[in-house]
């Protein structure tokens, strides 16, 4: 058994999206701080951060399309851990691919762009058809490792997503190392917090090979 990591890291300063701004990290306790609370010898650090929802790697539920969608505390686990895992070469779903009670994961390789600007434009992105193909299939969540699962005009629609949360199932955009995955055999895993009233949240995503 080995894990692989599929998320990128955040750090203060980072752009995900135009627009959204950059996490910044802050301290609430220093070590410093800290001697004068505690027996000598101990210490500790409680940092802070201000961050938008849409940082790194995050998941989508439903919420964050519609009002009346699940939050993030609405989703049950097991439509976010321990799901049977497919990888797509592309953005292009096979006729053929049994995608029923799976985490569908498109490989790109978009992620090679991440930290650059050439990331935030002409990036790889599902269509209405396939957004609806993996509705009619069964998938239970869908991920992506490119700047967003819809092209990304102004003002434009957004079917993937349209498509997709309408369904509940949940979207996780900006994967990375979907190269290190075999085509199927994996478990994979993408459970945000239990935060009520949110639409959308960074992932520590993974699997299990």
């Amino acid at each position: 058994m080995s894990l692989i990591e599929l998320s990128h890291r955040i750090v203060e300063g980072m752009i995900t999206y135009p627009g959204i701004p950059a996490p910044v990290m802050g301290v609430h306790l220093s070590r410093e701080a800290s001697r004068d609370l505690y027996a000598e010898g101990t210490e500790f650090f409680i940092g802070t951060i201000t961050m938008a929802a849409n940082t790194g790697t995050y998941l989508d539920s439903p919420h964050h399309r519609f009002a009346d969608g699940a939050d993030l505390s609405g989703l049950p686990l097991e439509k976010l851990a321990d799901l049977d895992g497919v990888v797509v070469k592309g953005v292009d779903l096979p006729g053929d691919l049994d995608v029923a009670g799976k985490a569908v994961l498109f490989h790109t390789g978009w992620d090679t762009h991440w930290g650059t600007d050439a990331y935030f434009s002409g990036h790889p992105h599902l269509t209405a058809e396939t957004s609806a193909a993996l509705v009619a299939g069964g998938a239970v969540l869908v991920g992506i490792d490119s700047f967003n699962i819809d092209a990304t005009p102004p003002k434009g629609d957004r079917p993937a997503h349209t498509t997709l949360l309408g369904a509940g199932i949940p979207i996780v955009e900006h994967l990375t190392n979907l190269g290190s995955l075999p085509a199927s055999g994996f478990r994979f895993h993408a459970a945000p917090p239990l935060v009520a009233g949110m639409g959308t949240f960074p992932v520590r995503a993974y699997a299990v090979v």
